[in-house]
């Protein structure tokens, strides 16, 4: 489960705070969901996926829900998925062998949860996941790279022979990972973040394991003829304030300019709070950047997600489905919750022609609290990029089933982290159809306050900041503001007035005065015609 692997989470009051959305806007498209079933499909989370011909290859995760908090219970072996199912979503048929025509150290990797994996043509490479290993006598992360042969799997499967030909792996200790996601850039290869754990979990942090996040994107490129492969590795990134993160969301992009890149979207723990980042870091084939300027504040944890692209407007939209997070709409007001509850919400982070990132809040939600540790997985022949990102140009009809999601946790209610005994969540055996209306009727969706507000569309950064605080906004007509900053229990400690503003768009940067302690400010700036509110973390 990507939940909280060798951490605990901090138990703090729920904070409430206004949030008000723009007006609705006419997007590029909307979604509907459908939920659709499949006779004797089991339940299964945080497990890996590769598709031939409209089929799927489903192999590893989780047969339960979320792990339990007792170290003795945590990732039970009886728990493991040690079977290779493939799944026809189509006609609704479902096939399944065991894994032990392979060897053992494959059978053991094979069955554990949070593997890293990426399917390039017909072959599916893992790497990686943690997972209890009867040849180490304990939990470990494994460390081999696996090269699967998708379509001659599926086919063994079905036909009933063996699928041990189809299967070809090394072992390489820089491949003991999980928590992370292995994504591709033309011919190089990003091993991104997360972390290796060895030895029985246990959230109360007693010695029963050892934790190292990587901190680093390894890169590197696979030669594979089809009968050997080789890893050639590259000079990887170091970078603990861009990496040092696991269990987040990794989503292949095509970027403003055309080429592709990768967008690393929150994940946890930050270094200084067990609470989820907020930014995200873009990856391209020139290097990366942690994008100060945007911050998300729905679906923090792995989740279901479905990368769209507009090559016309120049548009990267990546949908959210579910899952865990920090932050969650409660009739309008944005919530924060830093237990970090299971969620319903779909939410869509835009990037526009100009690379600025919008989060907008869908009007639809996920059937129940779903999404965490399940994949979206695109429809046979759905127009994609060779990255698999949709092209959104190319799907002309008003309605087309984008793709499934599969899988996942499936929970009884929002926080059940502290006294999950096992029977309060478990793996969710459903599909859901996702369904993309390009019908501009329909295409509503609202601009959350924290990145774009009402018409004064405001936007705070960096955040956190050092003190130093850029607003950009829209004051419409008004020439005149008044910015008011205020503690969480709403005691005002500063207030300024802008008389001299310029009508329509505005940068003002303002510092916070000293001595003010580094904490969470509400900042409200009003003119007027409109007043947005807004958080900002001040770290000196």
């Amino acid at each position: 489960m990507k939940k909280a692997i060798g951490a605990v989470l901090m138990l703090i009051t729920v904070l409430t705070f206004s949030v008000q959305h723009s007006s609705a806007q006419s997007g590029p498209f909307s979604i509907y969901l459908q939920p659709a079933g499949i006779t004797g499909l089991p339940g299964i989370q945080a497990y890996v996926w590769g598709q031939h011909e409209g089929k799927w290859l489903v192999m590893g995760g989780r047969l339960d829900g979320l792990h339990r908090r007792q170290a003795s219970s945590a990732f039970d072996v009886a728990g493991n998925n040690n079977r290779i199912y493939v799944i026809d979503p189509v006609a609704g048929q479902q096939w399944s062998a065991p894994l032990t025509a392979l060897p053992v150290a494959l059978q053991e990797q094979l069955s554990a949860t949070n593997m890293q994996f990426h399917q390039r043509d017909t072959i599916l490479y893992c790497i990686g996941g943690y997972g209890y290993s009867a040849t180490a006598a304990d939990h470990i992360t494994h460390s081999n790279i696996v090269a699967v042969n998708v379509p001659r799997v599926i086919d063994a499967v079905i036909g009933g022979t063996s699928v041990a030909p189809y299967f070809r792996y090394q072992t390489d200790v820089r491949f003991a990972v999980t928590g992370g996601h292995l994504e591709q850039i033309y011919d190089t290869w990003y091993l991104l973040g997360g972390n290796r754990f060895d030895g029985r979990y246990n959230p109360m942090g007693g010695p029963s394991y050892t934790q190292v996040y990587t901190n680093e994107a390894r890169r590197f490129t696979i030669a594979d003829d089809g009968t050997t492969f080789t890893v050639t590795h590259l000079p990887y990134y170091n970078d603990t304030a861009a990496f040092h993160r696991r269990d987040y969301n990794a989503v292949s992009q095509i970027l403003p300019d055309g080429k592709e890149g990768i967008t690393v979207f929150s994940g946890v723990f930050q270094l200084t709070a067990d609470i989820p980042y907020l930014n995200s870091v873009t990856v391209d084939s020139a290097g990366y950047a942690i994008n100060t300027a945007f911050s998300q504040y729905y679906n923090h944890y792995h989740s279901a997600v479905m990368p769209v692209y507009s090559a016309a407007a120049h548009e990267m939209h990546n949908v959210f489905f579910g899952g865990i997070a920090q932050y969650y709409d409660n009739a309008g007001t944005l919530t924060e919750d830093n237990n970090v509850p299971f969620v319903k919400t779909i939410a869509r982070v835009t990037r526009d022609a100009a690379g600025t990132m919008t989060e907008y809040k869908l009007p639809v939600e996920m059937p129940g609290l779903l999404g965490a540790s399940a994949e979206f997985i695109p429809a046979e022949g759905i127009p994609a990029y060779h990255n698999h990102v949709l092209k959104l140009d190319d799907i002309t009809a008003d309605t087309t089933l984008a793709g499934y999601i599969f899988g996942g946790i499936s929970s009884t209610a929002p926080n059940i982290f502290t006294t999950n005994t096992g029977t309060q969540s478990s793996a969710y055996s459903q599909l859901i159809k996702v369904y993309l209306v390009k019908n501009s009727s329909t295409t509503q969706a609202d601009a959350l306050n924290p990145q774009s507000t009402g018409t004064l569309r405001l936007q705070l950064y960096p955040n956190p900041s050092d003190g130093n605080i850029y607003l950009k906004f829209n004051s419409g007509t008004a020439t005149h503001a008044t910015l008011t900053v205020a503690d969480v229990n709403g005691r005002v400690i500063s207030r300024r007035e802008y008389r001299t503003l310029a009508a329509g768009d505005n940068l003002i940067r303002y510092a916070i005065e000293e001595p003010t302690p580094d904490g969470t400010y509400v900042i409200t700036l009003t003119t007027p015609e409109a007043s947005s509110t807004q958080r900002i973390v001040i770290k000196k």
